[in-house]
């Protein structure tokens, strides 16, 4: 039920504007597409960064996923 839960408030949440066509995705598919990504995390600058390949098919998606839930702001205190 948790994964189902994630995979509900992903699509209502991150999954508008350039990720839109992730948003139609079956949860099969979207789980191929999206959380199985090969994807390094690196520690640069005191930094971390994640380094989707370009060659990925949908590489600008994930991009714009992510965007999407850093914009989310965070609950008032």
């Amino acid at each position: 039920m948790i994964a189902a839960d994630v995979v509900a408030w992903t699509r209502l949440l991150a999954l508008t504007g350039d990720a839109k066509t992730l948003a139609t995705c079956e949860p099969k598919a979207l789980r191929y597409r999206l959380w199985h990504v090969p994807a390094r995390l690196v520690h640069t600058g005191r930094r971390r960064r994640l380094k989707i390949p370009q060659s990925w098919p949908s590489a600008a998606a994930i991009v714009a996923v992510f965007a999407n839930i850093a914009a989310i702001p965070p609950p008032p205190a």
